[in-house]
């Protein structure tokens, strides 16, 4: 990847940021015929992107708020990703308890609007269902004034996953993509914008990227780059904290997600069955300062805490956490909010005089269409030939028809038999990499030769989701991921002890002891 940036003297579009935005939009570009370059100053989706609730959905919640565009979009991508990455994304039942007589009632008429939203693409009708039934299908609920419940189905995936298919499938069609290389100015030609000047974070080398457009998708970060532009530019963003906690999966057993429709600061809160754990989130904290290792408050753990335990038999502590994971949500600034859960999840394009165009808000859900929005109004500016959009159709990285979701590989899709070729080259590597979590030594080889992971970090973060389920285990396994990164990786002891130090010290911010 780095020695492309030799052979392409003028790029057609540079994408700044590795989340769900840019490696969409890079896909997007890629698959039309530009010449086009991603670049990220940390890994692919370090940042929010590998924080979310892990659903694909149309958004129940925007749905009371009467943001139908905003669901109406939401419900037809959500259609389109489960069709074009059927290996790391599921069709999930989702069970919304009754304890008051109405509740059934209210929100299942709600729900059954949703389902006529989706039209041809529903995932399956919505149902009310009797208390029996919502025992068997939530067994350790909460059973006192229990009066049944509304059955839906919505979308789950791996946030992560799809994001390395997603870098994957932006390089299949042709564009170059970079982690670890920040970009650390803009480069203009009379007022305009003309490049990036970026460093090599793992050499130290900085080069100059000559560029037509320059695309800004760098989600909380967004004002950064814009002040970057223009030091005189208004904050765009307004940062919110969400928070998640996970689970054993004996807390919460079966195969269907818990959702409680309104907590006391008029979120909705899931309990979320995962990779053999249980994610349950979220908040809605403002922030001012933002970080790529944002910490949990007390406050929101004891939240999610008080809450999940109203819907539980079984009596949740912070002694039964087995993670804690922060995400920072890049909503656009509305002064006329008083909450950051009130704020649009709707997306925003701004394009600045200089002509960098800049694009922030939305969700993971909707990151095709995001994608599609920038570059047509990228391509609006008359310095591009016009070509049109074909992602809506276009298979993700990894897609198969033949997904055996017990296989603890489903989610590599068509590369699974690839991992397990590595087997036959040391059949060591076939062990686990601790007792505790779902991953191989294959795995680790993999992530290095074919996923550009550089770092104990990111095997443990993004390319295996070690950190999410469970972050002591990763502390123990990570001595054996960084030997095997550095054989690999021809690295020596000093890079082991220098990845060992950086990872456990990101690691910590993940268990309850830092909360």
């Amino acid at each position: 990847m780095i020695s492309q940036l030799n052979e392409v003297p003028l790029w057609d579009i540079v994408i700044i940021g590795g989340g769900a935005t840019g490696l969409g939009t890079a896909v997007d570009a890629a698959s039309r015929g530009y010449k086009t370059l991603l670049v990220e100053q940390f890994d692919f989706a370090k940042g929010t992107s590998s924080r979310s609730t892990k659903l694909v959905h149309g958004g129940v919640r925007y749905l009371a708020q009467g943001n139908i565009r905003l669901v109406m979009d939401a419900l037809k991508e959500r259609g389109i990703l489960l069709k074009n990455a059927p290996h790391i994304t599921s069709n999930f039942s989702f069970v919304i308890p009754a304890y008051k007589w109405w509740e059934k009632m209210y929100y299942g008429f709600g729900l059954k609007i949703y389902d006529i939203m989706a039209g041809r693409l529903s995932l399956g009708s919505t149902k009310i269902i009797s208390k029996k039934t919502a025992q068997e299908l939530l067994p350790t609920a909460e059973t006192k004034n229990l009066r049944g419940g509304i059955v839906y189905r919505d979308g789950q995936f791996d946030d992560t996953r799809l994001a390395i298919n997603l870098a994957q499938t932006a390089e299949e069609n042709g564009a170059t993509i970079l982690n670890y290389c920040k970009v650390i100015k803009l480069e203009k030609q009379e007022g305009i914008i003309a490049g990036v000047h970026i460093l090599d974070s793992i050499t130290g080398k900085e080069m100059l990227i000559k560029s037509t457009n320059v695309i800004n998708a760098t989600g909380v970060f967004t004002d950064a780059v814009l002040k970057m532009d223009d030091a005189s530019q208004p904050k765009l963003v307004a940062a919110s904290q969400g928070v998640h906690i996970v689970l054993d999966k004996k807390y919460f057993p079966g195969n269907n997600a818990l959702m409680v429709p309104r907590t006391a600061d008029g979120r909705v809160l899931f309990a979320v069955p995962w990779h053999g754990k249980v994610v349950v989130g979220t908040t809605d904290t403002p922030v001012d300062h933002t970080s790529y290792e944002p910490t949990a408050l007390e406050e929101e753990i004891n939240f999610i805490l008080t809450h999940i335990n109203l819907y539980l038999s079984a009596d949740i502590s912070r002694k039964d956490v087995r993670s804690v994971f922060v995400g920072l949500r890049p909503l656009v600034k509305n002064t006329a909010a008083k909450k950051t859960s009130l704020l649009p999840r709707d997306h925003t394009v701004v394009i600045s005089k200089s002509k960098l165009v800049s694009i922030t808000g939305g969700k993971w859900t909707t990151y095709r269409k995001m994608a599609k929005d920038v570059l047509d109004k990228t391509i609006a500016l008359g310095q591009l030939e016009k070509k049109t959009c074909v992602t809506e159709g276009l298979k993700i990285h990894g897609w198969t028809d033949t997904i055996e979701r017990p296989d603890d590989l489903y989610y590599y899709g068509s590369d699974a038999a690839m991992v397990k070729e590595l087997y036959k080259e040391n059949p060591a590597w076939k062990e686990s990499i601790h007792p505790a979590l779902p991953y191989t030594k294959a795995m680790v080889i993999w992530a290095v030769r074919n996923e550009m992971a550089m770092t104990v970090e990111d095997v443990m973060a993004r390319r295996t989701r070690s950190i999410l389920l469970d972050a002591g285990a990763s502390i123990e396994a990570s001595p054996i991921v960084a030997e095997l990164m550095a054989n690999e990786m021809r690295m020596d002891e000093s890079w082991i002890r220098e990845q060992l130090n950086s990872f456990i010290s990101i690691a910590k911010k993940y268990t309850m002891d830092d909360v």
